[in-house]
């Protein structure tokens, strides 16, 4: 009797609070909120699934100190996620831990880098033992691991996609391909999408259209911005355009073989060629899915079509695998592939070492041979030891582990599991994605569309990671979570993430409600 008295207030409180929720906000479902309830009451955290890995004691900088240096030496531009600025310790596979032991199920991989898992094995193992063996020799001398690394990589890459320059980081690999495409085209002009992410160097800052990375300064010269084919917010979008387990909310008459909206896009695209640059263009850069602005996906057929109007225009064409590329999207080793395009360009960088400083450009002799007559390309740390060993390590383990696969059936797993809260969260706008790569739009109603003010996806995206979930952000407004575990993730963990999600967003409606 005493324990039943003990929890009826709890019961007539989450009563109460469902019922103001519902008052103000009826599309959410009240079995969605009930079940929720049952399993997780508002405010506990969903039971974290277990892990056989034991962190080492943090021995060093106290929390405080290292607030305080960072406010006096490192860069004052904010980029900490939280207000509290979390300190990481250790990782193992899909675990982060902090200076504290507190265990962290990690689904933004250091922004879409750690592939195969925080310090994995096999990539630890041939790491140390090429520390032991040889660092660094700069590109005027051979070592081995260069051309074993170079063999396999191209190996995964079709005709003529054969010439591989080694550089460091994603800008560095975009600026070389700006110059390749200028060089091969004898042009200037470079198109790319708004809301597209390239880099952060002076050139691709060019190409990078999100208003954080532009500059008052010059920077950039020659590229143009064309419409960003997103089938969510954008102004056409219907219901069959994604290559996507899960397609929007917005209703469409096309049949399954024709989609309107790409052809509006399309005509987009040809307004840009005909106004906006010279009557010969340089290239085209395009991110098969965009990152940094939310994961957006473009319709189906899109890309072919732009493909061929570059073309036409003297341009070459440039796929940007910095996020997509390595299996992470389950149906293809490349994202180009899942556009059923060929580019004359490919730039990887992120999970090709998974977080070791390492990038690539691939081409074709042909670009490659008009490089070299305008310039001799030289990179000191490009394609050194330790890097080629690891990409090699890396892509043995995605082959062993079969990753790709998992990134295919775990991807389609969770996109669907996601679908089911966009569709009892009125604030859930839309859900997208392919393998492991999902953004989570969060919106204020499904009707307007309109972003979700950024300080309440910043409660929510706290409230995750106080439950222990480690989650990306982007999107112009911010307002999309970017969703990219390492590719060794399983089902039961994407169990934990959804029902942390759906706690986070209860939660976020019951602060509303008040």
């Amino acid at each position: 009797m005493t324990l039943a008295w003990r929890y009826l207030p709890r019961t007539l409180r989450l009563e109460t609070s469902f019922l103001r929720i519902r008052k103000k906000y009826p599309s959410l479902s009240a079995g969605a909120f009930c079940t929720s309830v049952t399993k997780l009451g508002l405010h506990t955290k969903p039971r974290m699934p277990p892990c056989d890995f034991t962190p080492e004691r943090y021995q060093s900088l106290a929390y405080d100190r290292v607030l305080e240096i960072h406010q006096q030496h490192l860069s004052p531009i904010l980029t900490s996620y939280f207000s509290e600025p979390l300190l990481l310790h250790q990782g193992h596979l899909e675990w982060l831990f902090d200076y504290e032991g507190n265990r962290y199920l990690d689904f933004f991989s250091g922004i879409v880098t750690v592939g195969v898992g925080h310090c994995h094995p096999k990539v630890n193992a041939v790491a140390q033992k090429q520390l032991g063996r040889l660092w660094h020799t700069s590109g005027f001398f051979f070592h081995p691991s260069i051309h074993e690394y170079a063999e396999k990589l191209s190996a995964l890459l079709p005709e003529p996609l054969k010439v591989i320059f080694f550089v460091n980081s994603g800008s560095e690999a975009n600026d070389l391909a700006m110059l390749m495409a200028r060089a091969h085209s004898n042009n200037t002009d470079i198109i790319a999408f708004r809301g597209a992410y390239h880099g952060c160097s002076p050139y691709t800052l060019g190409l990078s259209n999100i208003v954080s990375f532009k500059t008052k300064l010059p920077s950039g010269i020659g590229c143009q911005s064309t419409m960003c084919p997103d089938v969510f917010r954008g102004p056409w979008g219907g219901s069959h355009c994604r290559d996507s387990p899960v397609q929007t909310i917005r209703k469409c008459s096309c049949a399954p073989d024709c989609c309107q909206a790409k052809d509006q896009y399309i005509e987009q695209f040809k307004d840009t060629l005909n106004t906006s640059v010279a009557k010969s263009i340089a290239g085209f850069f395009a991110e098969p899915i965009q990152g940094v602005n939310g994961f957006v996906q473009y319709p189906k057929g899109f890309l072919k079509e732009a493909f061929e109007l570059v073309r036409e225009r003297g341009g070459v064409c440039i796929a940007d695998e910095v996020q997509t590329g390595f299996g992470r999207l389950g149906s293809h080793f490349w994202g180009f592939q899942t556009h059923g395009v060929l580019p004359d360009i490919v730039t990887m960088a992120k999970g090709i070492a998974n977080g070791f400083p390492m990038a690539a450009v691939v081409t074709t002799p042909d670009i490659a041979k008009s490089l070299a007559k305008c310039l001799l390309h030289f990179s000191t740390f490009g394609g050194n030891p330790m890097a080629c060993a690891i990409g090699s390590a890396v892509l043995e383990v995605i082959k062993e582990e079969n990753l790709q696969e998992n990134s295919q059936e775990v991807g389609t797993y969770m996109l669907l599991k996601f679908a089911k809260l966009r569709d009892e969260f009125e604030i859930v706008g839309d859900v997208r994605g392919k393998g492991l790569m999902i953004g989570i739009e969060m919106v204020k109603d499904k009707m307007s569309r309109q972003p979700l003010p950024r300080e309440e996806v910043n409660q929510i995206h706290q409230d995750c990671k106080h439950m222990g979930l480690i989650i990306g952000r982007g999107g112009i407004f911010s307002q999309t979570f970017r969703i990219a575990p390492p590719m060794c993730i399983t089902k039961p963990e994407v169990d934990f993430a959804t029902e942390v999600l759906r706690s986070a967003l209860i939660q976020h409606m019951e602060r509303r409600a008040k």
